[in-house]
């Protein structure tokens, strides 16, 4: 089986150590890093003249931070994924880069195998977050996004009216952090079945990866913050609001 070519990537980081040290350590891993920048608006005509697969893009730079930076990327190429750099775990900038389409978050000091294997994957178009990691972000960060914008939530609430009961009950257990492999014990399924409930979702609701599927189970209510207990398949969760 053929392995998938490695993404091309752009480093967004205002610190130039860590432009180069990523550069160097993608490039010995056999990644294309095709360019870098050292804030938002670099960023954003970075990705608009070289056209990278993946965009590693501090949250924090000058000129333009990387969360205005991540929105003017994807609604220009939105076929680019997004991972975002930090320096603190569970920055309270998080949410807001998931919610604006970003693939997914690393910090500073991640290993040079752990930012390789990362950039791959989200270059195959999944989310680099586990499920787990995700809701746990959701849950510091975003309890009042619903409340924020109550229009968003209620028509992002009338999109669920596409799913069919089974596809509810799969986006349910993943914003509760289930994976695919949970999901198909949970439902007596195989795993390419749950795939494809999955694809399906994404499909209906527009949703890049599964970090913004965990991320609209929230909003939409079919997640509260702070449950602890997924509904068990055959009881779908009661309609949101």
């Amino acid at each position: 089986m053929r392995a998938a070519p490695a993404p091309r990537v752009v480093i967004a980081d205002d610190q130039d150590l860590v432009r180069t040290g990523f550069r160097l350590i993608l490039t010995a891993r056999g990644i294309d890093v095709v360019g870098v920048a050292a804030d938002g608006v670099e960023a954003v005509a970075a990705v608009r003249r070289l056209r990278p697969d993946v965009v590693l893009l501090d949250i924090r730079m000058p000129n333009m931070d990387g969360l205005e930076a991540a929105r003017r990327i994807l609604a220009e190429a939105p076929d680019c994924r997004v991972i975002m750099l930090t320096t603190f775990d569970l920055d309270q900038y998080v949410y807001a880069a998931l919610a604006a389409g970003a693939s997914g978050f690393l910090l500073k000091d991640v290993t040079p195998e752990h930012l390789a294997a990362a950039v791959r994957l989200v270059g195959t178009g999944d989310a680099l977050l586990a499920p787990s990691i995700t809701r746990r972000l959701v849950e510091r960060c975003g309890p009042g996004a619903a409340a924020a914008d109550p229009a968003a939530a209620a028509a992002a609430r009338q999109e669920l009216t596409a799913l069919t009961p089974r596809e509810r009950e799969v986006l349910t257990l993943m914003g509760h952090g289930l994976s695919n492999a949970e999901l198909a014990r949970e439902f007596t399924l195989s795993e390419a079945t749950v795939k494809t409930h999955v694809a399906r979702i994404f499909a209906k609701l527009s949703l890049r990866d599964r970090a913004q599927a965990v991320v609209l189970a929230y909003e939409t209510g079919l997640v509260t913050p702070g449950s602890v207990t997924a509904p068990r398949p055959g009881h779908p969760p009661a309609p949101a609001g």
